[in-house]
């Protein structure tokens, strides 16, 4: 091999050692801190000699490239497709300003999705995971060198960087179903590249193993000098909310819920420690819902709403945030692309992508097919009326960092803050937050409903567990419920397990809107019902042009899945094409019930 074509190699199959010299929010650095200019560097010295005898020796090498593995996931590339694969193909948006420019989003939103959509490209995951793979490979050498480096440093390492590599798996499956899976590193010309694709339940299980084998060793409580540590990067309790997320996808209930538990538990007890430090008695939006230690949307006025919204996405970094990606708030570093393109920013709102025309009316015309009444505070807070229209709003939630609902006037109104500049977003991008696992929870408990077993012992265990998942359901509801009277949803309306899992699924909606969340609990519904009635009842709310054709499509569970890209395909000829979008049209490996 010449050495123009090492260096090209060296570029494209190990980054982490070029380009990630952009600080991050707890003052790190990526892989290259000693690099001036990584092209200088690769004229002196070969790849082999990097690695083995001048990186891998301390602590603060092992270090700087994990911050560069949090750097990475920071990239627009990276948030696009947690976006879009999560949220984009839902019944919560539709194409928005100038999306005629953008043939592939536009292709999205009317479903007609094929091999070369440059979303279907999954590079910038794989590349996070390979970095991760790294880490894990050279650490424990590391720890040999470096006395400093302990062995409870080094495996509290090793949980991390498993957690974010399997977060990205996580991301690939639920976006592919089936793909390449290995945890072993690139690190020379004759390992093996073009791997199969290894089923989704499969790697689901590995994902599983792997966060159960490490979840003891990492960190539970980083210092309080260390502003960002504790939601920035991962902790044991995000481990856990990944390890209730990926119980609910395997439809391991009990797991799910105990999980859930450990989170909640943890967070509760965080609460009760910042309440012994606090003195005098507490303003009421201090104070838990019903037990639970959600941040108050009610201002402290009681005629304003809005609290929970700033803190949890204007402020970012809330008590109740469990991992998120940071943005800071300083023009001169990285800015969250992703957002200000995609939901709108000073210059142009809505973005790229806009809420769905029912989502916009749902309220001012009093249908309440989503929020429950014109007092959800969520309404107000997730979207936005632009120029004062009552049919066309834009997706306010990220993309402005305040909202004000005013009850003190004779209709509920709002106020927004500015939006931020164009390309400038400083939105956090929320990965998990406490509501969501509460209704992860919730959704678990449902689902143990045996709704068969009629006898008298099967009934009172069916009620338990129904009124279990309400409670959850209606705390969550009622920190956005702005009404002067009760708050409190009626268990009577909801009290079959049918009813009860529409409710917990509207509820997540509601909640979780434009967060990357919607597509995926469609898909986790789909396979578990073994049929996308329920998914494509859903999406066809949007009223898409070709809307007929659209349900047609996506009555096969394969379509609810992504293509491999065609330049996967290419060069991995062990990738077998999504039936629904390539060879087999007629055919499904994976048929509804």
């Amino acid at each position: 091999m010449n050495i123009q074509t090492l260096k090209t190699k060296i570029k494209s199959s190990l980054p982490w050692l070029c380009g990630i010299l952009a600080p991050l929010p707890w003052g790190g650095v990526g892989g290259g801190l000693l690099l001036t200019s990584c092209s200088d560097f690769l004229e002196i010295t070969p790849l082999e000699t990097i690695v083995l005898d001048k990186f891998w020796n301390e602590e603060t090498d092992v270090e700087n490239v994990v911050a560069g593995c949090y750097s990475s996931m920071q990239e627009q590339a990276v948030i696009d497709r947690m976006m879009v694969w999560g949220e984009f193909r839902s019944d919560n948006v539709v194409g928005g300003t100038n999306i005629e420019n953008d043939l592939d989003l536009s292709n999205i939103f009317k479903e007609n999705i094929n091999a070369s959509n440059s979303f279907a490209k999954w590079g910038e995951f794989y590349n996070i995971i390979n970095r991760c793979n790294t880490v894990l490979y050279y650490a424990p050498s590391v720890a040999g060198k470096d006395p400093n480096y302990t062995q409870s440093e080094l495996k509290a390492t090793e949980a991390e960087v498993s957690a974010l590599r399997d977060l990205m798996y996580f991301y690939l499956i639920r976006a592919f179903r089936d793909v390449p899976y290995t945890t072993e590193p690139y690190l020379d010309d004759n390992q093996q590249l073009d791997l199969p694709a290894t089923s989704f339940d499969a790697v689901l299980d590995s994902l599983i193993q792997d966060l159960e084998r490490v979840q003891s060793q990492a960190v539970k409580r980083y210092p309080v000098t260390k502003t960002y540590y504790q939601r920035g990067r991962i902790t044991q309790d995000a481990i856990h909310a990944m390890l209730a997320d990926m119980y609910l996808w395997k439809q391991d209930y009990a797991n799910a819920i105990r999980y859930a538990d450990l989170v909640i538990e943890a967070k509760t007890a965080a609460y009760q420690e910042e309440l012994d430090q606090m003195s005098g008695s507490l303003l009421s939006n201090e104070r838990m819902i019903d037990g639970y230690p959600l941040v108050s949307d009610a201002y402290s006025t009681g005629n304003y709403y809005g609290n929970a919204f700033t803190e949890i996405f204007g402020d970012g970094n809330s008590r109740e945030s469990i991992f998120e990606l940071m943005y800071m708030d300083d023009d001169n570093m990285l800015a969250n692309g992703a957002v200000s393109s995609r939901y709108g920013n000073s210059e142009t709102f809505p973005g790229l992508a806009r809420p769905a025309d029912f989502l916009c009316t749902d309220v001012s015309d009093e249908v309440f097919s989503v929020f429950l009444s014109k007092y959800d505070t969520r309404y107000y807070e997730n979207l936005q009326p632009v120029n004062g229209s009552k049919t066309l709003s834009g997706i306010n939630k990220y993309a402005s960092s305040s909202t004000m609902v005013d009850l003190s006037k004779a209709e509920i109104q709002a106020s927004y803050s500015s939006f931020y500049n164009k390309d400038k977003c400083h939105a956090n991008w929320i990965l998990y937050r406490l509501s969501d696992v509460m209704l992860m929870k919730a959704e678990a408990l449902v689902e143990m409903v045996n709704a068969d077993d009629t006898t008298a012992a099967g009934k009172v265990q069916a009620d338990t567990l129904l009124k279990q998942a309400f409670a959850i359901v209606n705390t969550v509801s009622k920190r956005s419920n702005c009404s002067s009277g009760s708050k409190d949803l009626e268990f009577a309306n909801y009290a079959t397990k049918s009813l009860m899992q529409t409710l917990v699924m509207e509820e997540r909606q509601r909640e979780l809107m434009f967060e990357g969340k919607r597509w995926f609990d469609l898909v986790r519904r789909s396979r578990r019902d073994g049929n996308t009635n329920y998914l494509v009842g859903m999406v066809a709310r949007k009223g898409s042009s070709g809307g007929t054709a659209i349900s047609s499509k996506l009555s096969r569970m394969d379509a609810i899945y992504w293509p491999y890209h065609n330049d996967e395909i290419k060069v991995n000829t062990n990738l077998v094409q999504n039936p629904a979008f390539g060879s087999g049209e007629n055919s499904s490996y994976e048929r509804t019930k």
